[in-house]
């Protein structure tokens, strides 16, 4: 089990210059945080914190690979991330998140960003991510081929044609 201990920042004994973070990222991680979206991969990620007057600037890069599931045939796949984000926290009266700054308890004064960084590396991955053309479980490939044949068969099948959309046909063809 992973411990998310060591991304806990204590803002309230940050120095002024800047300070350097890096973790290495893998399944442990994401089995620590119970995600959904990603289940495993092998990322590193730099945290750079600066403070400065009022508030701290941390710069988060990220590069590596998740593992993923492809949106065609369902196996797992291999995405490549590389990231950069900007985050600007600062001290308050309670925690709230607004826009790109997080105000985090005066009293307290620890800002987790574990679950940050997990949703930093959620957004780099693309909306759809197959294989790589040929890359495809071949099985599923065949399997959708068929498929989508027999979708396209449907239009020139010698299945009668429902009544009601005959009707529909004279109406569009005599316009």
């Amino acid at each position: 089990m992973c411990s998310l201990e060591q991304f806990k920042i204590d803002l309230k004994n940050q120095k002024d210059e800047v300070r350097t973070l890096d973790f290495d990222l893998n399944h442990l991680f994401f089995d620590a945080l119970d995600s959904s979206e990603v289940k495993q991969g092998s990322l590193h990620v730099s945290v750079s914190i600066r403070k400065m007057t009022g508030f701290y600037e941390l710069l988060f890069h990220t590069e590596g690979t998740v593992t993923v599931t492809c949106d065609r045939c369902l196996d797992d796949m291999s995405q490549p991330i590389e990231t950069e984000n900007r985050l600007v926290a600062k001290l308050g009266a309670a925690y709230s998140e607004e826009d790109d700054v997080i105000t985090v308890s005066e009293d307290e004064g620890i800002l987790d960003i574990s679950w940050l960084i997990y949703e930093f590396i959620v957004l780099a991955i693309p909306i759809k991510h197959v294989h790589a053309p040929g890359k495809c479980n071949p099985a599923m490939s065949q399997v959708l081929e068929e498929l989508s044949a027999d979708r396209s068969s449907d239009e020139v099948s010698d299945q009668p044609i429902d009544p009601r959309w005959s009707a529909l046909e004279k109406l569009k063809n005599n316009n």
